[in-house]
């Protein structure tokens, strides 16, 4: 059974600093090593070493794009209470706005410092997997993340306060926050093994393979999960977006092979 500690890890001169922020500080940090990891593979030390004034950029645009992403999920509250979209320390992060908003700034970094764009999406890929492993634990503190009531081991304790209309009376809800952590965890593994293979002949595949596997984790995931952001017809905005990205990634794989087998046949 799983029950969170609370939401403040501790505080300094009676500010309480979140538990929240200190795991998405431990995420960024190990997704940015990570990536220059595996960017430096690819790369001569010179052109790894730029990753680092990358990341800066990266990790901006994925805040910020995860939590416009967040807000615009919520708009009628956010729009009466806009003071509340700056309010990052009570969590409010989308990962499908992190991704959409680190990609769009790879690609302006990429190209400012002569970076080849598919083999910086590739490191950063791998990066953003284990970072989502680890980050998906700031949901555990938050009490939130929780999928359908169960009576399972594993089962996740949920306060009354955080329990969302109809299930006020269920104490225990499944963990999602810890399957999709686990099945990130998997993500990352299988990365890192196409990484070492094919980044240098198949550059992007590391990256679109990401999208697939992904997409279909978190299709799994929601399908569990009670308390998504919000509801089109019954059916969840994360996994309408990661059919879409499922669909991209698809496509990219399909291209990237195509691209080096018309190379090969014309060498």
């Amino acid at each position: 059974m799983f029950t969170s500690p609370g939401d403040t890890a501790f505080s300094i001169l009676g500010f309480p600093v979140y538990w929240y922020g200190v795991v998405m500080a431990l995420a960024c940090f190990v997704g940015v090593v990570v990536s220059y990891l595996f960017f430096a593979r690819t790369n001569r030390k010179k052109v790894a070493e730029k990753i680092w004034d990358c990341s800066i950029w990266v990790l901006i645009g994925g805040i910020l794009g995860a939590r416009i992403y967040y807000c615009l999920l919520s708009p009628v509250y956010y729009f009466t209470n806009p003071w509340e979209i700056l309010n990052f320390r009570e969590g409010g992060l989308s990962v499908h706005g992190a991704i959409l908003g680190g990609i769009l700034a790879a690609v302006i970094t990429a190209k400012m410092n002569g970076l080849k764009l598919l083999r910086l999406l590739d490191a950063y890929a791998c990066g953003i997997s284990i970072a989502q492993s680890i980050g998906r634990w700031g949901n555990f503190f938050n009490s939130e993340a929780f999928g359908s009531p169960t009576e399972l081991p594993w089962k996740l304790y949920i306060p009354f306060s955080h329990r969302p209309e109809g299930y006020l009376q269920y104490d225990y809800f499944h963990p999602t926050f810890l399957y999709e952590s686990v099945a990130d965890l998997c993500v990352f593994v299988v990365l890192w093994m196409l990484m070492r293979r094919f980044a240098v002949r198949y550059s992007g595949l590391t990256f679109f393979s990401y999208l697939v596997l992904y997409s279909i984790v978190r299709i799994l995931v929601e399908s569990l999960r009670i308390d998504s952001a919000l509801n089109i017809g019954g059916i969840a905005v994360a996994k309408i977006v990661s059919v879409i990205m499922l669909f991209v990634g698809a496509v990219g794989i399909i291209a990237v092979l195509r691209h080096k087998k018309g190379s090969i046949q014309k060498t």
